[in-house]
């Protein structure tokens, strides 16, 4: 079946229209899809949509996201670089003996035919157009370059691990020298890049035959071409060269750090290994100083939120909590506080899980519970060395909450973290502790609920007005007086996820003389939230909604940051 004969078919061309693009192409050495594409006849998506239906495969865009899945290790030795270019095919996926691949021409079938010989597959066709293929190329592709040329370099001897090893087999030792040039390289690039792209954390993780290496941003876990699971052992190894850990240790977690320049400034790593039945997981928390707002001004607050939150830091004395979930921001927002009340007059110490930015001129303690070195331990000694001001990084424990309350109570201001789902809910959980409600009623000075909400990426995100009945979220926009929305689409910009960035959403809870008398009468939380709602407090879902108004976020993140 030819080209012209499906588009004619599925009613995309005239008969006009292909006898005219026949005549061209007698004079032109281009395909008749490019002849028409060039008279405007057609569009890449068409021609692309109209194979996928006459040949029954599948149509695959670079939008859906079925051109970023997963790939198995080894793709990009099947179809090499060069090959995927000149013929625009894209490996997919590898079950058995079939690969299936994503063409811009599946009626090819010499491309077809070349591919199979080479790979030795049987070649499962699928379509997509030419562009499409072209950002499949170049993310799948260049990433392997780019750690290739590290990777080739280096000479490993051994077998790879395989299934059914014993487990001295696969905790087996390669005769690769760590501190070698090839390895030192492959380890730097792989933060240098996770660095580039704006990562939180990098995932090295042994699978049981391959290696599989991530990097979380924004919250959300992306693959990057690993290296093969051969290079595992010096790869973990010089790692923990780097930060200070015991390399012939392989049964136990350890738990380390170093630094590195990239780009002209100072990269603080945190380093944590686990052991798993594949050998040593390693995650590297990257601690970019200069990605961090330590600026209130810049962490999202809205203005009569921010006033009330700086009124309670500038206080000279009493308790200042910030709640939400693991990786909401808090400690972030903590030592944005930190920073701006830091000044020489004031003595500012803090005891965190462990310390996650050095600040200068503040004196941090990470704790260490092997050693009795724990949070209560800390402030006890804290309040023997003078402080003005006490960071704690969580409270715990009874005993670590009734130190911070009397330190509040005795002319100390004290900022610290609790998990709870909303402000209110941490003053009935201080109490659920053990906290005597006299004694956190008059130290108690403010509670910041907060969570993180992806931001629309701003050269893609796309308008559109709601419709009651379209679904639960536009009848929630319609709800909220939403007239107009913005969705994710997803760019070259933002990597096609649709966003880029995370702002923080804030529900902030000052406690006045009325909410001290409601802690009295042992009110519950959501007594506290709707009297606290009645004096004018937004709650988390009001500042995520306020965000959607603004266009900043979607709704489908509000409901999930907050729901």
């Amino acid at each position: 079946m030819r080209l012209g004969d499906v588009l004619l078919q599925e009613g995309i061309i005239t008969q006009e229209q292909l006898q005219e693009a026949l005549e061209k192409q007698k004079d032109d050495s281009r395909t008749l899809g490019q002849i028409l594409l060039d008279l405007g006849y057609v569009t890449e998506e068409d021609i692309a949509i109209s194979l996928s239906k006459k040949l029954g495969i599948p149509y695959f865009s670079w939008e859906s996201g079925m051109l970023r899945m997963q790939k198995d290790q080894g793709l990009e030795g099947l179809i090499p670089y060069e090959v995927a270019l000149k013929y625009m095919i894209f490996p997919i996926s590898k079950q058995g003996n079939v690969l299936t691949c994503a063409m811009a021409d599946p009626l090819d079938i010499w491309a077809i035919e070349y591919v199979s010989k080479i790979s030795k597959c049987q070649v499962q066709r699928a379509v997509s157009t030419s562009e499409d293929i072209k950002k499949a190329i170049d993310a799948f592709y260049k990433g392997s370059e780019i750690l290739q040329s590290a990777i080739d370099n280096i000479e490993v001897e051994g077998e790879d691990y395989t299934a059914g090893q014993a487990q001295s087999d696969r905790e087996m030792d390669y005769d690769v020298d760590v501190d070698d040039a090839p390895v030192v390289h492959l380890v730097d690039l792989l933060i240098r890049q996770a660095v580039k792209q704006g990562a939180s954390d990098i995932h090295i993780e042994p699978q049981r035959d391959r290696l599989l290496v991530r990097y979380r941003i924004d919250g959300v876990l992306y693959e990057t071409p690993p290296p093969p699971k051969k290079l595992h052992p010096p790869i973990v190894s010089r790692i923990k060269i780097m930060s200070h850990l015991d390399i012939a240790e392989k049964r136990l977690p350890q738990d380390g750090a170093m630094s590195m320049r990239v780009d002209g400034r100072i990269i603080d790593i945190r380093v944590s290994t686990v052991p798993t039945i594949w050998g040593e997981k390693v995650v590297l928390r990257i601690l970019d100083k200069s990605r961090v707002p330590l600026d209130l001004s810049r962490l999202g607050f809205k203005t009569k939120d921010l006033e009330l939150f700086r009124k309670g830091i500038h206080s000279p004395y009493g308790l200042v909590l910030l709640t939400g979930p693991t990786g909401s921001g808090k400690t972030t927002t903590l030592y944005a506080a930190l920073n701006e009340i830091n000044t020489i007059h004031k003595n500012i110490m803090t005891v965190e899980d462990p310390v996650e930015y050095q600040l200068e001129g503040i004196n941090q303690v990470s704790i260490k519970p092997s050693i009795g070195l724990t949070f209560a331990s800390v402030l006890r000694s804290f309040l023997r060395q003078d402080p003005d001001i006490i960071m704690v990084g969580e409270v715990r424990d009874l005993e670590t909450a009734e130190i911070c309350v009397r330190a509040a109570l005795t002319g100390h201001l004290v900022l610290s973290t609790l998990h709870t789902n909303d402000a209110p809910s941490a003053i009935t959980r201080l109490i659920d502790m053990g906290v005597e409600p006299f004694l956190l009623m008059p130290s108690l000075l403010v509670v910041v609920a907060q969570r993180l909400v992806k931001v629309l990426c701003p050269k893609c995100k796309i308008p559109f007005e709601p419709k009651s009945g379209a679904g639960k979220f536009d009848d929630l926009l319609i709800k909220e007086g939403i007239e107009l929305a913005y969705a994710a689409k997803g760019c070259d910009d933002c990597n096609y996820s649709g966003y880029k960035g995370r702002i923080a959403i804030h529900e902030v809870l000052f406690v006045d003389d009325f909410i001290r008398s409601l802690i009295a009468k042992g009110a519950d939380s959501q007594q506290i939230s709707l009297e606290a709602q009645k004096r004018g407090m937004n709650t988390l879902w009001q500042a995520a909604i306020d965000r959607v108004r603004e266009g900043i976020t979607s709704i489908e993140e509000a409901v999930s940051a907050t729901w």
